[in-house]
């Protein structure tokens, strides 16, 4: 477990699935990503499965749930190593800047460290100002632009 001076971080468990929900629909919605109970319950389904590649983590403040962070391991051929990816990371916007985004992430970096992963990584909306300010403070900027190409025939 990470803390910080009132920020604890813990893996996700069943009883949190009604926050969790509300936090992920919060950063589904902060990247104006269409309303989907579907996707919601899918995720939260991977999450509870232990045979699957993501996990969870989340950070509380005060005994409340103010943050959530969704990774998994990713081969690197180019490296012949692992690396974990954070998939997604979100905070409740009245709880910002009080460290749990720090927390969270710092806490993945000791489960790489603990594992021998090479990196974690993540990426950000070019616009998402406040979160790059932590991520500039905490993590070196790559010069790699993502790319995506939908599957043929869709």
């Amino acid at each position: 477990m990470t803390d910080s001076s009132t920020t604890s971080v813990r893996p996700v468990e069943p009883t949190d699935e009604p926050r969790w929900r509300e936090l992920f629909r919060g950063y589904r919605e902060f990247y104006h990503l269409p309303e989907s109970e579907e996707i919601v319950s899918r995720v939260w389904g991977w999450l509870m499965d232990s045979a699957h590649e993501c996990q969870g983590l989340i950070a509380e403040a005060d005994g409340r749930i103010v943050a959530i962070a969704d990774f998994r391991r990713f081969s690197r051929p180019s490296t012949g190593t692992v690396g974990i990816w954070l998939d997604d990371l979100f905070t409740d916007p009245q709880s910002r800047g009080a460290g749990s985004g720090r927390a969270l992430i710092t806490r993945l970096q000791e489960i790489a460290a603990d594992e021998g992963r090479s990196v974690v990584r993540w990426i950000t909306a070019d616009d998402n100002a406040q979160a790059q300010v932590l991520y500039d403070r905490i993590a070196t900027k790559t010069n790699w632009l993502t790319y995506d190409a939908k599957p043929q025939g869709l």
